[in-house]
């Protein structure tokens, strides 16, 4: 993927907050945002970005000409659309990088100078919100790179018979044509990719440490769920997480279990290693389809979730 270089052309900062931000030349990044600012804090709207083309848009559909920091922007940047953007891209720099973690907001109305004077004001649409992973300097004219989020998902499916070729592995294909129908429909960049390995508790562990380790989003395994003394995949997953999910596989395997009591022999676990979502489910194309009825319509908002995003809708 070709690389997006953006370069900033205005650090602005203000000392309280609903007041429009000032031209500083440069700024000292903490964990917190940018000292001095009143918007920095321990939350997830620390350092704000509008591009030069949104001013210069703003200028010709309302005539009202827009000086960087107007908008109450800590950055004005210019070299790409900031209407783009999605939540978790990433902007980096020689010492700095910022995360999205919101697009837009609310215009504070009445008390916004801007929306007073025409009507009208680009925040909402056009203005972006970023929280600090790596701290540092930035001044006028430093140039960052724009890393757009890639979602990665792993399919693993649990078999002995499968993994020797004995027979196909419909399972492990149900669900990666669910999982690529789910990310297709959600995020604009996605990567899904299926393994089958034999019922070896090494093995599974070697692929969920390679998952955490290279901030896979999501993991889901089919098969090795059972009661059978070669079905491993709980209790070697439950090695591996900081969190257990529990709520979601009860309430699956209690509804499956009215029509068919063997599925309350399913032993599936879903939960949390850092920040990958790990779900183990049943090996057959059924249990998948019927896990994953439930489970996908949570999935957008699991993924915010553990990356500490606050999104509702």
């Amino acid at each position: 993927m070709e690389e997006t270089i953006i370069t900033i052309r205005s650090v602005n900062i203000s000392r309280e907050k609903g007041t429009i931000k000032e031209p500083a030349g440069q700024a000292s990044i903490y964990k917190l945002g940018i000292q001095g600012d009143a918007h920095a804090g321990p939350w997830h709207r620390q350092i704000s970005l509008m591009s030069v083309k949104s001013l210069e848009d703003f200028y010709e559909r309302t005539g009202r000409k827009i000086k960087p920091g107007e908008f109450a922007e800590n950055l004005t940047i210019e070299g790409m659309d900031l209407t783009h953007v999605h939540l978790l891209d990433r902007f980096v720099g020689p010492s700095v990088v910022l995360e999205v973690t919101q697009i837009g907001k609310k215009c504070h109305g009445d008390n916004c100078a801007i929306f007073r004077e025409v009507g009208k004001c680009a925040m909402p649409e056009e203005g972006i919100f970023t929280r600090v992973i790596e701290t540092g300097a930035l001044k006028e004219d430093d140039t960052m790179t724009f890393q757009p989020k890639i979602h990665k998902c792993l399919v693993i499916t649990m078999s002995d018979r499968a993994s020797s070729g004995q027979y196909p592995d419909k399972s492990g294909e149900k669900m990666e044509f669910r999982l690529r129908e789910f990310f297709g429909s959600h995020f604009d960049r996605w990567e899904v990719e299926r393994k089958v390995i034999p019922d070896e508790q090494h093995e599974l562990i070697n692929l969920l440490q390679t998952a955490r380790a290279r901030e896979y989003d999501l993991v889901m395994t089919t098969g090795g769920t059972g009661i059978g003394s070669r079905d491993i995949a709980p209790e070697t997953i439950n090695i591996l997480l900081d969190k257990e999910i529990p709520g979601i596989m009860e309430m699956i395997r209690t509804e499956t279990g009215k029509n068919n009591p063997n599925a309350l022999l399913s032993r599936s676990i879903a939960g949390i290693m850092k920040r990958t979502l790990v779900y183990a489910l049943p090996g057959s194309s059924k249990a998948v389809d019927e896990y994953l009825d439930v489970i996908l319509p949570t999935l957008k908002h699991s993924i915010y979730m553990v990356n500490d995003l606050d999104v509702h809708g």
